[in-house]
């Protein structure tokens, strides 16, 4: 792990760089420029609202901001994992011709959507203001639930990394495990409210086992409903976070030569 962290001081500003370029590359040619990642969010929040706060009828208190939080969170960690599986391959040009640590280029790919969730949250800031949600005492819980959600998905993403060099179709198994997370994360539903009460193992199950499932479900307790999260279990999959980094960057060094062979 030594390695490691000498290859994130050493390459730091190369990703830093690299999110830069992306950023600036990906609305180079657009009319709306920048203000695409402030519409995107907030159609996308729309129609889910249409779709089950109008017609579903979720009766969620502060429903919106409940609805645009999950969407937030859910966004990073879905866009992270389904890119991860082709980023080596992807970025073909580079691998091929200079050696990197291929996981700088995972890093530098959080970053990007890093500062899209960023903007999100101001968006979420605002509809708090708005709908007048009172200052929660816990609000600094914030804080170490976005940790974990950053190493649970650096810790899935990188080993996907790995395994997407190898297994052609993971990308087509893993946008269709994400279709399904999707629904069993509690984006447009409380958890603990909905399924708590008929059927409380299946919820235990889910909120506990679903790390997204949890760390969304905390954050709007946090921020929304002045509830402390779950420690003890932010705790546990922290760790489990940790195993699994370790063990997909051990992967990745030992993988490097044969990348380029593959790919």
């Amino acid at each position: 792990m030594t390695r490691f962290w000498n290859d994130m001081k050493k390459y730091y500003d190369y990703e830093i760089r690299a999110a830069k370029s992306e950023l600036k590359t990906e609305v180079a040619n657009s009319y709306l420029n920048w203000i695409w990642w402030v519409l995107d969010p907030l159609f996308t929040m729309v129609i889910y609202y249409l779709i089950f706060g109008v017609v579903f009828q979720a009766k969620e208190l502060y429903f919106t901001t409940f609805l645009f939080i999950g969407q937030t969170m859910w966004a990073f960690f879905n866009k992270n994992v389904v890119q991860s599986v082709k980023m080596i391959k992807r970025n073909k040009s580079i691998v091929a011709r200079v050696y990197i640590p291929k996981f700088v280029l995972l890093v530098s790919n959080m970053m990007i959507n890093a500062f899209k969730m960023a903007i999100s949250w101001m968006i979420v800031v605002i509809m708090m203001i708005a709908t007048r949600v009172p200052l929660s005492s816990h609000l600094l819980c914030f804080i170490p639930i976005m940790i974990v959600m950053t190493m649970v998905t650096f810790a899935v993403s990188i080993n996907l990394m790995h395994f997407g060099v190898f297994v052609e179709d993971l990308g087509n198994v893993i946008n269709i495990v994400m279709k399904l997370l999707l629904y069993m994360t509690g984006i447009f539903y409380s958890i603990e409210t909905r399924l708590g009460p008929k059927h409380p193992l299946a919820a235990k199950i889910i909120l506990h086992g679903n790390p997204m499932a949890l760390l969304i479900t905390d954050m709007r307790n946090v921020l929304l409903y002045d509830k402390a999260p779950h420690w003890i279990w932010l705790l546990i999959w922290a760790m489990i976070s940790i195993f699994f980094s370790v063990i997909g960057i051990k992967t990745i060094y030992k993988n490097e030569n044969t990348y380029v062979k593959v790919i």
